[in-house]
């Protein structure tokens, strides 16, 4: 993010600059609070025009006792975040977040076997093994011991199956795990065969939108535009960075959504345009360094009594990603913390 923000002397900014970022928020209908909360930075969070009294909360929540569902809300974390480390470590960065809902990456990192955060799962078309199920418990064993809770798996890609044959390796794994949803990648041919399946496994599916880049779903309209002809079972992880990438309106889309919203995957960006992955760090900051309407966002789950997670996924900085995620944890609990407030 640094090579924009220094362009623009810190100001995160869309495609056409602030001016186009305003209107955009008055198409949104906030008030004139939240439209400063949304589009200020971290660094100009406490001092927005009408924050002063959110500011004591922010700077108190940073040494207060973490609320695991802060003002109702699941913030948890997805694993692929981690992706460059085993198991083992991946437990110690999630209980240093003091986070205990995870979304997990089950075949990260590819090349460590019975150390991925969650093991087993075949290639598509593959059978499940006997041996992967063994792993499999063991994984989950370490989880539960750190108090993590497995909310979900994903990304699962379904997009090669053909047959339900094929798919029921997938199924046959997440129930060994003891999932109760995958968040996957199936194709608009083959969710007759991923609908069967979780009447069958009962066991929930909340396809992911990918944005402008993927052929099958890349926006929550077009998930919410086949899963609502489907058993109630299946339902919508909404990406928002990939989101507004393929031009939806992540607010409205969680509206429209409802009761079909099953789980949040959420990261920030520096601008909301189709190309922003073209920018360094693919577009992505930390959390409170962009212009992702969090307050807002909060705000509607709220109001919808949304029972799913919040699960940052924090694709920049690989190798190192604990500092940016703490920040980002901290901004999301500051800003519920004065939600929560007024």
């Amino acid at each position: 993010m640094a090579t924009q923000e220094a362009a623009h002397g810190g100001q995160c900014y869309f495609k056409h600059g602030p001016a186009s970022n305003m209107a955009v928020h008055n198409e949104m209908g906030l008030d004139y609070l939240e439209r400063n909360l949304m589009r200020t930075t971290r660094r100009t969070f406490l001092s927005a025009t009408g924050a002063a009294g959110l500011s004591a909360v922010y700077v108190r929540s940073a040494s207060a006792k973490i609320e695991p569902e802060p003002w109702g809300i699941k913030l948890g974390i997805a694993t692929y975040t981690y992706r460059k480390f085993e198991r083992a470590k991946a437990i110690e960065f999630i209980k240093a977040v003091q986070t205990p809902w995870i979304s997990i990456k089950a075949d990260q990192p590819p090349g460590a076997g019975a150390n991925q955060h969650l093991p087993g799962l075949p290639p598509e078309g593959k059978p499940f093994s006997a041996d992967a199920a063994a792993q499999l418990h063991a994984a989950r064993a370490e989880y539960e011991a750190a108090g993590i809770k497995i909310m979900s798996s994903g990304n699962v890609g379904m997009t090669k199956a053909k047959s339900v044959d094929d798919l029921r390796p997938t199924f046959e794994w997440a129930k060994a795990a003891g999932l109760p949803m995958m968040v996957c990648a199936p194709t608009h041919e083959n969710m007759p065969f991923v609908e069967a399946l979780v009447k069958e496994y009962n066991i929930r599916i909340a396809i992911h939108n990918h944005g402008p880049e993927d052929h099958n779903f890349p926006t929550p309209q077009s998930v919410l535009d086949v899963v609502r002809k489907l058993d109630a079972r299946c339902g919508l992880c909404m990406d928002v960075g990939h989101s507004v990438r393929a031009g939806a309106d992540v607010i409205k889309m969680i509206v429209e959504a409802g009761s079909r919203l099953f789980d949040m995957h959420v990261k920030d960006l520096v601008a909301f345009n189709a190309e922003s992955y073209k920018l360094p760090n693919f577009g992505q900051c930390d959390v409170g360094d962009g212009v992702m309407p969090f307050p807002q966002i909060f705000k509607q789950l709220k109001k919808m009594n949304y029972q799913g997670c919040v699960n940052l996924e924090y694709e920049i900085h690989a190798d190192d990603p604990q500092p940016g995620v703490q920040r980002s944890f901290s901004y999301m609990r500051g800003v519920l913390a004065g939600l929560a407030a007024t």
